[in-house]
C-alpha cells in the first residue's frame, strides 16, 4: 500500500454518506484475539513476537478476501508514517509506539485493519461510515471466521476468548460509534448524557480512543463489558442507546435554531471566517472551528461546502497528514502556518457562503 496516496483521500468511513451521517461519523468493531501456542504480547520474548508476526502475516496473506489486504511492516515505517496511520484510525497509538516485530494489514478502502502484536497478538478492526454496526459486525465476523480456520485461538470454554487485558475476556469485542454532538455541548447537556451512559456500562472517549480528549465535539461510545455477554447482546445494547443520543442531539439543534438562531449563525459565520482568513491555526482550534462549520452545514446555515469536505479537513489538518501534504517536516509554528494556508486554499475551493 502506498501511504503517500492516503494523504489525498479520506477513507470510506469518512465519506459522510452512511446512515444518520449528519451525527454519526462512523461505526467500528474491534476483536481481540491471541494464538493458543504463545504467551500474551506483554509476556512474549522477542523470539516469540517474531514467530507470531511471521505466522499471522503468512495466514493473513492467504485470506480469500476481495480486495486483498496489504501488509505493512510497522517498524519499517518512519515516525511520521506511523502517526499518519494513527490519525486515520488504522492503527492504535499502542501499535505505533510499541517495540519489536509488528505489522498491520489494511484493505484499500480502509474499512478493514488487522493489527499484529499490539496489546494482543491480533486486533481485528472494521469501520463503516455512519450508523452501520450490523454491517461492520457482518464484515468482521467473516474475517474472524476465516482466520480461525487457519490459526488456533486462545479460547476457554468457561471464559471465552482469552486476552491480555481482563476487561476484554469473553467475546473480545469492542463495539463503538463515533458521534458529532456539538449542539449537546453548546446546550450544556453533554455531561448528563455521559452520566446516563456510565450507568449502563458504556464508555465515552475522545476521537482517538482511550485517554484522548473530545476534540471537535467528537465522542466515541463503546461497550465496557465483554465477559458474560454475547456479541449479539453487546451490539443490541449499543444499537438501542445510539438512536436516543441522535434524537437528543437533533432536539438540541432544533432548540438552538428556534431560540438562538442569530447567535448560532454568528458562531458558524465567525468559525468559517476565521478558517478562511487566519494565518496561524493550531490543530485543536481547527477541530473546534470545523465542528461549528459542520454543524452549520447540517442546519442549512452554510451552503456550497459539503460534509465529506469538512470530514476530510478534520483528518488532513492533523500534524502527520499536514506534513505529508506539504512534503516536508515542520515544527509546531511552521505547522500552524501551513495548516492555516491549507485551510484557506481548500475553503476557497469550496466557495461556501452563509445563508
Amino acid at each position: 500500500m502506498n501511504l503517500e496516496s492516503l494523504t489525498h483521500t479520506s477513507g470510506e468511513w469518512l465519506r459522510g454518506t452512511g446512515p444518520e451521517s449528519d451525527i454519526v461519523i462512523s461505526s467500528r468493531i474491534r476483536l481481540a484475539r491471541n494464538l493458543a501456542a504463545f504467551p500474551f504480547t506483554n509476556r512474549a520474548t522477542a523470539h516469540h513476537k517474531t514467530e507470531i508476526e511471521a505466522m499471522l502475516r503468512e495466514r493473513i496473506a492467504k485470506l480469500e478476501l476481495d480486495p486483498k489486504l496489504a501488509y505493512i511492516n510497522v517498524p519499517g515505517l518512519s515516525t511520521l508514517d506511523r502517526q499518519l496511520l494513527v490519525e486515520r484510525q488504522l492503527i492504535s497509538r499502542e501499535l505505533a509506539g510499541a517495540d519489536g516485530p509488528r505489522g498491520v494489514a489494511l484493505g484499500p478502502r480502509e474499512t478493514v485493519s488487522l493489527m499484529v502484536n499490539e496489546e494482543d497478538h491480533l486486533r481485528l478492526q472494521v469501520m463503516r461510515s455512519g450508523f452501520a454496526l450490523d454491517e461492520a459486525w457482518s464484515d468482521i465476523d467473516k474475517v474472524d471466521d476465516m482466520l480461525e480456520q487457519r490459526v488456533s485461538y486462545a479460547f476457554s470454554d468457561e471464559f471465552g476468548y482469552l486476552t491480555a487485558c481482563p476487561t476484554n475476556v469473553g467475546t473480545g469485542m469492542r463495539s463503538s460509534v463515533m458521534l458529532h454532538l456539538p449542539a449537546l455541548v453548546l446546550a450544556k447537556q453533554i455531561e448528563k448524557v455521559f452520566r446516563a451512559l456510565q450507568k449502563i456500562n458504556l464508555a465515552v472517549r475522545g476521537l482517538y480512543g482511550e485517554g484522548s480528549r473530545a476534540s471537535g465535539d467528537f465522542y466515541q461510545i463503546s461497550n465496557q463489558v465483554t465477559l458474560g455477554k454475547s456479541e449479539t447482546t453487546i451490539l443490541s445494547e449499543i444499537r438501542e442507546v445510539i438512536p436516543q443520543i441522535i434524537t437528543y442531539e437533533r432536539q438540541a439543534r432544533q432548540t438552538l435554531m428556534r431560540e438562538g438562531r442569530q447567535s448560532l449563525q454568528d458562531r458558524v459565520s465567525r468559525a468559517y471566517g476565521t478558517l478562511c482568513s487566519a494565518t496561524m491555526m493550531t490543530s485543536e482550534e481547527t477541530m473546534d472551528l470545523l465542528s461549528s462549520v459542520r454543524l452549520g452545514i447540517n442546519l442549512g446555515i452554510l451552503e456550497d461546502i459539503t460534509i465529506p469536505t469538512v470530514n476530510e479537513l478534520f483528518i488532513h489538518t492533523q500534524p502527520a497528514h499536514l506534513q505529508k501534504l506539504m512534503g516536508t517536516s515542520l515544527d509546531g509554528e511552521e505547522r500552524n502556518a501551513a495548516r492555516a494556508r491549507y485551510l484557506r486554499q481548500r475553503l476557497r475551493e469550496g466557495g461556501a457562503h452563509p445563508n
